[in-house]
């Protein structure tokens, strides 16, 4: 089912009124809870800080990392908004400090930056530096420290062409067995550049479907999460849906069973932009099942 969009600067209330007002064969209840998702989902991912505006990675070297338009730059990047030399990132170890050129463009909290100590993503916080509709702010993924870029007026954003969905259906929202971990497991993660990291899983979803018992591991993003996270690929990645798996949230678990919701399995971010560094699913996490709900492949890009 093609949920429609003629541009993300629509307007939220307009999404959301589109999405709550396409029919579904389900329980009223069902069905409110599914259009919404759906139209926050929308929401989320065409706002100006989504994975549509996301235009740039580039990887420090130890040192300066002089940025601009100019080729003779480290970091080059091709946007009128930018000087030939807008500046140098400044990286030492995981520490990074922008030393910006005279006269820059470059900002940070609406005043122009000359020497900043920046906060990485791992911080919770990053600081965001800004120019014009650009969006700059550092990324640490394992020993490797990066330059992120977005573009509030990217050509990906404008040219939106709404979300696919297969036809959502109740018996997809499963009620699954939790089976806890004793203690907790270290799972190894790899993302879509080959870096590593363990993360904490503290139990496996088991359900029934087709006649046959399917087990994913769940992980939590952080800590004190109050959600399990679910990657997972199937039956049909890379033909109906992304190649690269989806990803699922669920509740934390209550009397040892766990609602997932199938219906909101969606893309990662890597399905709209070549530049995010979406982690994979775990090789167990990899099942024939065919998982026939939730988000299909994105329309608007090749990858």
């Amino acid at each position: 089912m093609r949920l429609p969009l003629k541009s993300p600067f629509t307007g939220l209330l307009l999404i959301v009124a589109a999405f709550v007002c396409m029919p579904y064969a389900h329980s009223d209840d069902f069905s409110a809870e599914t259009a919404a998702w759906r139209a926050t989902r929308v929401a989320e991912l065409t706002d100006y800080s989504g994975w549509l505006t996301l235009v740039g990675l580039y990887w420090f070297k130890e040192g300066s990392n002089t940025f601009g338009t100019a080729l003779s730059n480290s970091i080059v990047l091709d946007n009128p908004q930018l000087d030939k030399r807008a500046g140098a990132f400044v990286r030492h170890g995981k520490s990074v400090h922008f030393k910006g050129a005279k006269d820059t463009c470059v900002k940070a909290n609406g005043a122009v930056v000359i020497d900043l100590e920046l906060k990485a993503d791992v911080s919770g916080e990053p600081t965001q530096l800004s120019c014009g509709s650009l969006r700059f702010y550092v990324i640490e993924r394992g020993s490797q420290v990066g330059l992120r870029v977005k573009d509030i007026l990217s050509s990906a954003r404008r040219a939106f062409r709404g979300l696919d969905f297969f036809e959502a259906a109740d018996s997809w929202n499963v009620s699954a067995r939790f089976e806890p971990y004793q203690p907790m497991r270290h799972i190894p993660i790899v993302n879509v550049l080959g870096m590593q990291t363990d993360m904490d899983s503290p139990g496996a979803i088991v359900f029934e479907r087709d006649g046959a018992t399917w087990r994913l591991d769940t992980v939590l993003e952080e800590p004190q999460a109050h959600e399990l996270f679910i990657m997972f690929a199937d039956g049909t990645s890379g033909r109906q849906t992304y190649g690269g798996g989806r990803f699922l949230y669920a509740p934390l678990p209550v009397d040892g069973r766990v609602q997932v919701d199938f219906n909101k399995a969606h893309n990662p971010p890597c399905a709209f932009t070549p530049f995010a560094t979406c982690p994979l699913p775990p090789p167990g996490n990899r099942i024939s099942l065919p998982v026939t709900a939730g988000e299909l492949k994105y329309a608007g890009h090749d990858h």
